[in-house]
């Protein structure tokens, strides 16, 4: 369940985009959608953090220079000591927070090694589709939430990179 107040700007739901948004509350978000077994890789954000203790997919800040692709390689490897490998993206979406304004672009992966621990965010989970409405997950979340409870969206069991 997001909290705060949806207000999209980008996607399919409003035509201004990501361009109307002043530049120096603008921030370029990677994250990952990780698969296994049926189930969904989400991470806690730490107390303190903007929206802390709230659920999401991992990934962050995309730096000057990189793609989203290289951004979520490291923001993975940084977050959860995983090696990744990033496949198709599977939705982008705009959101505008009272303080900011995020453009997140959301990709399935791929675990090329290791086992996801909290490194860098206060805890991790493999939850089922139906897992979702338990975790309260960011209002700019809401647009992928919708999409991932979908009955024709199917969890792929098996590992690789889901199509």
């Amino acid at each position: 369940m997001p909290i705060e107040e949806q207000r999209t700007v980008g996607g399919e739901s409003n035509s201004s985009g990501p361009a109307a948004i002043p530049r120096a509350h603008f921030v370029e978000v990677s994250a990952a959608l990780i698969f296994r077994h049926g189930q969904l890789l989400i991470t806690q954000r730490h107390a303190s953090s903007h929206l802390g203790g709230c659920w999401e997919f991992p990934g962050g800040k995309r730096e000057a220079g990189e793609t989203f692709e290289q951004c979520l390689v490291r923001e993975i490897r940084e977050e959860l000591g995983l090696e990744i490998a990033v496949g198709a993206l599977f939705e982008e979406i705009s959101h505008v927070y009272p303080e900011k304004s995020v453009h997140l672009k959301f990709f399935r992966c791929q675990i090329l090694s290791g086992e996801p621990q909290p490194l860098d965010c206060a805890a991790v989970k493999w939850i089922s589709k139906a897992g979702l409405d338990a975790h309260e997950f960011p209002a700019a979340d809401a647009q992928l939430l919708e999409k991932l409870r979908a009955p024709e969206c199917v969890w792929p069991v098996a590992s690789g990179i889901p199509a």
